[in-house]
């Protein structure tokens, strides 16, 4: 049964922290958002102090919001953190969804989804040793795994859940109860079976939780109104913060009854006691 945590982001500096504490423990794998125009810490530097700092868990991307990134750095950047952290890196990626972002990377957001198959292909030619391009050789270092690193795709439309099949290893799915995920699980593996592609997708959920007094479920719900304010829905996403030990480990367990090879608990609060008091629930 793996279970990873998602990474709280209003404390960049606690995440050392974290990321031992939980190493030291039953989590699978640590997992970090991605946003440009935010206060959260970059992704991959950040997973790549984390990968240092431990020894055993996962670090993950959840997502990595890929059309905003140089495709050839972001080729070099995920290799280096796949090769630095022995194999122990997966690339959660999307499109994202916020304008500003795009702005600000000075990307089109309509064109983001062709960008993101674009990068796909460049990104797999990388990791292989090929050539970048016409007159631009390979970019190295070679991943630790062979092939690249995991590749997981986030999202909602069809055109997300194709390239699970097209260009990825799995996908990561968020912000659905089980009873609404296990559609979007079946279209995933329906897709992988269109595509001929061999064994089965990893499926991964995420689920947003906080668990401690009442100072550590405010400053959660806070947070996770701060975060989703762009979307008219952060008043939703607070109320579906699941805080205590039952639910959480029924929401768990009702995920992995739906093919889930992963569960995700995404904390709000930079309140590491969490740590401990998440594997009681759920372990």
């Amino acid at each position: 049964m793996k279970i990873g945590l998602g990474l709280p982001i209003d404390d960049p500096a606690a995440l050392l922290s974290w990321a031992r504490r939980a190493d030291a423990g039953p989590f699978s794998t640590l997992g970090l958002l991605d946003r440009l125009v935010y206060g959260n810490p970059e992704p991959l530097v950040t997973l790549a102090g984390l990968a240092g700092a431990t020894s055993r868990i996962r670090v993950q991307t959840e997502v990595l919001i890929a059309p905003v990134h140089n495709t050839a750095m972001l080729a070099k950047q995920t290799a280096t953190l796949d090769r630095i952290s022995g194999g122990r890196f997966t690339l959660g990626i999307g499109v994202g969804g916020r304008e500003d972002d795009c702005l600000a990377a000075g990307v089109d957001i309509h064109r983001r989804g062709r960008r993101l198959d674009g990068q796909m292909a460049l990104l797999r030619r990388v990791w292989s040793g090929e050539p970048y391009g016409d007159g631009v050789g390979p970019i190295g270092p070679r991943p630790a795994t062979p092939g690249g690193p995991e590749v997981l795709f986030g999202g909602f439309a069809p055109a997300a859940l194709e390239r699970v099949a097209r260009f990825g290893d799995g996908f990561l799915g968020a912000a659905l109860p089980p009873h609404l995920m296990t559609g979007l699980f079946r279209d995933v593996e329906a897709a992988w079976e269109k595509h001929a592609r061999p064994g089965r997708p990893r499926l991964v959920a995420q689920l947003n939780v906080a668990l401690g007094p009442a100072g550590t479920l405010a400053h959660a719900r806070h947070n996770i109104r701060d975060y989703y304010a762009f979307t008219g829905r952060a008043g939703h996403m607070a109320e579906g913060l699941l805080t205590t030990p039952e639910r959480i480990r029924e929401t768990t367990d009702a995920f992995f009854a739906i093919g889930a090879d992963e569960v995700m608990l995404y904390c709000w609060s930079s309140d590491a006691d969490q740590i401990d008091r998440l594997a009681d629930a759920v372990f």
